[in-house]
């Protein structure tokens, strides 16, 4: 691979080489037309930037490609973005990996963002996506400006903003297994200027795509409902006020299909045979409320915000993914419990990016207040005797409280030091405290609960420093190479160390550092109708948080026992050959292992050095092509196809490298026709029907991915004149 790495090299730093030899094209014909690459305007650095001249890695998805490309839920993200994986275990809850950093608990390594505001775990997960004006991925740390949780990247999801006419739309999808989705949205200008109300709202029903052999019946039904809303206040030409609320609700007859291997699951493909049919009610309310100020020389923005997330399981779930009664998971104990809470506060003071001034500059300050009380049994049925369980009938139940609250200071500034040279500097400190609680209890059925644990309770503070420099060097209008090197954290914790009380009970562990170093350019061709983007990085995890699951108590503890070292190649390019014709390719090359690997293992200690790591395929590739053709028959008519195919490598799903899916290929399509604002489709995913696993535990049960859907869109939009 050490010819990847170089090629690439020489692609970042000589592409602009090629500038040179743009002669060879048919100048003539290019000039004969004004159709080229619209400029890109990107929030990444908490600021309006130049896609082409933001010195870091970022892909851009508009609203047309989150569309056209049946994107509606995050995990929609695999491979769509270079080096970018996702995959959950059937509650739509995704673990998101970038350049081989990626976590299987509940601090995320990968941050998103919807409109501005952290989606701080996943238990206040907005994952479905409709009404999207763009979405931006950031890929590296990006601790400086985010934060927490972003030592593999962010995801940062912009949703339609109001303006000054009147904006709605409706969409309604028909597909395979029983889908339907309906969406529709509306913005009013209520007083020109100055006050904007709008909401959006979607809803989903899905019939499952596993059978439950037990019972000859569906399995892994869902319905999924979603709303946005806002209204907005402009005061005055420069100061304004948005209020905003969001909420998803999500239905799950049948949540976690999971086989108990992978020999089960390829053998009878989605098909199950389970004791234990549950429905998941999984509930997230996020509301906002931001204020803007723009003077003449600086900016003000400040954004205070609320989640909350209640989770649970109306009956339990099957634990051990048989027809046995050996195992099931029970969290309904009423809405005091299993109910994630956090209030977060950002404001921010920055120089204005539109002007000529050397020096721009942005700092800010953030906290957050969280409270995660979470209680969960395990409950041992009258067949638990084959997992060498002694006591049958009873309830297994762990109590754990979370508190924690924390600060940061943040601040970025950039200085032009020369027409073609600026430089970018930038430290955040995050201050974090955390306080665990936890207690233990047995309940026999029809009897009383029997305390096995007193509650016990740990606390931890943790200070992380975060700093970014960066290089930025313009060779041209149109061609720009830089170099960087940026930090980023995953949060510390604290981890219940062992169900025996004879044992220490809590053990705090600390915050997972990422270092990155990279180098890229970005260049514009051919009259700007060819966009070529390539990076090289190579980042460096150390007290890497290890999760190991202890069973039947499914009990995930972590561990700061593992450093890593990741390294590869990004190249994305976007061409518009002929009128009409778009091309996109994206590459991703990431070689993750860990250079010290140590894990619990019946007793001992396991050396693991050198296994890769989990959740990141050694390369992705995406390729589609687009061919838009106006109908001279039919009056403000137009023919549309799009063609993809995804390509992801191998994936290693557990530390040891016993589980993994081997590369796959992935392709969808699209074809339709639109008249005026009105768009009638026909698509279908997955075409080839190739079975796979996108998401696996480290004990064995593996998920398989959504077998080949089609179906059929309508989808109309109108906009009224301009209101002044």
């Amino acid at each position: 691979m050490k010819k990847i790495y170089l090629l690439a090299l020489l692609l970042c730093c000589l592409i602009y080489g090629a500038q040179s030899q743009d002669t060879t094209i048919n100048q003539a014909s290019i000039r004969n037309t004004q159709h080229h690459i619209p400029e890109i305007i990107v929030t990444a650095e908490k600021a309006e930037t130049n896609l082409q001249v933001t010195p870091l890695s970022i892909s851009v998805l508009s609203a047309r490609d989150v569309h056209e490309s049946r994107i509606w839920d995050i995990k929609d993200f695999s491979a769509l973005i270079p080096n970018l994986y996702t995959g959950h275990p059937g509650d739509l809850r995704s673990v998101v990996g970038i350049r081989g950093i990626a976590t299987s608990s509940y601090e995320p390594a990968v941050a998103v963002y919807v409109d501005g505001v952290n989606q701080f775990s996943l238990d206040s997960y907005i994952s479905q996506l409709h009404n999207i004006e763009k979405i931006e991925i950031l890929r590296g740390p990006q601790g400086t400006l985010y934060g927490r949780n972003t030592s593999g990247g962010v995801i940062n999801i912009i949703t339609r903003q109001p303006e000054n006419r009147i904006h709605g739309y409706t969409g309604i999808d028909y597909g395979s297994f029983g889908t339907q989705r309906y969406t529709a949205g509306i913005d009013v200008p209520l007083i020109a200027d100055k006050l904007f109300v709008g909401g959006s709202g979607m809803f989903q029903v899905r019939d499952g795509l596993f059978t439950n052999a037990f019972n000859d019946s569906q399995y892994d039904d869902l319905k999924i409902s979603q709303g946005n809303y806002f209204l907005k206040h402009q005061a005055t030409p420069r100061l304004s006020f948005l209020l905003n609320l969001k909420h998803q609700k999500h239905l799950n007859d049948g949540a976690f299909p999971l086989a108990a291997n992978i020999e089960q699951a390829f053998a009878e493909p989605y098909v199950l045979s389970q004791n234990r049919v549950s429905k998941m009610i999984d509930q997230t309310v996020n509301t906002s409320f931001s204020t803007t100020y723009h003077g003449e020389r600086y900016a003000f923005s400040s954004q205070s915000s609320y989640q909350d997330n209640y989770r649970y399981y109306r009956d339990p779930i099957d634990g051990d993914f048989s027809e046995y009664d050996i195992i099931a998971v029970v969290n309904n104990y009423g809405k005091a419990w299993n109910r994630s809470k956090v209030a977060m506060h950002e404001m921010r003071l920055s120089s204005l990016s539109n002007t000529n001034a050397k020096l721009r500059w942005n700092v800010g300050l953030y906290g957050f207040i969280q409270r995660n009380p979470v209680k969960q049994g395990t409950y041992y049925g009258d067949d638990a005797g084959m997992y060498g369980v002694t006591i049958t009938n009873v309830t297994d139940i762990h109590i754990n409280r979370l508190d924690g609250h924390g600060f940061a200071g943040f601040g970025q500034l950039n200085y032009q030091l020369a027409p073609s040279l600026e430089i970018l500097g930038g430290l955040r400190y995050d201050r974090e405290y955390k306080r665990q609680q936890i207690g233990r209890e047995f309940v026999p059925d029809g009897g009383e609960p029997i305390t096995t644990r007193t509650d016990t309770a740990a606390s931890d503070t943790y200070q992380n420093l975060s700093p970014k420099l960066a290089v930025r060097y313009t060779l041209s209008a149109d061609n720009q190479i830089y170099g960087a090197y940026s930090r980023g954290f995953r949060a510390g914790g604290i981890s219940e160390l062992s169900p025996d009380p004879s044992e220490p009970p809590l053990v705090s562990y600390d915050s997972e550092y990422s270092d990155n170093l990279e180098i890229g350019s970005k260049n514009m061709f051919a009259n700007r109708r060819l966009r070529v983007n390539a990076t090289v990085f190579y980042t460096r995890i150390k007290d890497g948080q290890i999760p190991v699951l202890v069973m039947p108590e499914a009990l995930t503890l972590m561990r700061n026992a593992a450093r890593l070292e990741s390294k590869g190649v990004e190249l994305e390019l976007y061409a518009l050959p002929a009128k009409g014709l778009e091309f996109t390719y994206t590459f991703g090359y990431t070689d993750a292992s860990y250079t010290d690997l140590s894990v619990a293992d019946h007793g001992a200690n396991k050396d693991l050095k050198g296994n890769k790591q989990i959740f990141t395929p050694k390369t992705t590739s995406y390729a589609s092509v687009v061919y838009n053709r106006e109908l001279s028959s039919i009056r403000d008519t137009r023919f549309f196809v799009r063609l993809e195919n995804k390509t992801i490598g191998k994936v290693h799903f557990d530390l040891a490298n016993t589980i993994s899916q081997d590369p796959y290929n992935l392709i969808s399509g699209r074809i339709g026709v639109q008249y005026k604002q009105t768009a009638l489709s026909v698509w279908g995913s997955n075409l080839t029907n190739k079975t796979y696993i996108d998401y696996a535990y480290d004990f064995g049960a593996v998920h398989l991915a959504e077998p080949r859907m089609y179906g059929v869109t309508l989808k109309t939009s109108f906009a009224g004149k301009s209101i002044r």
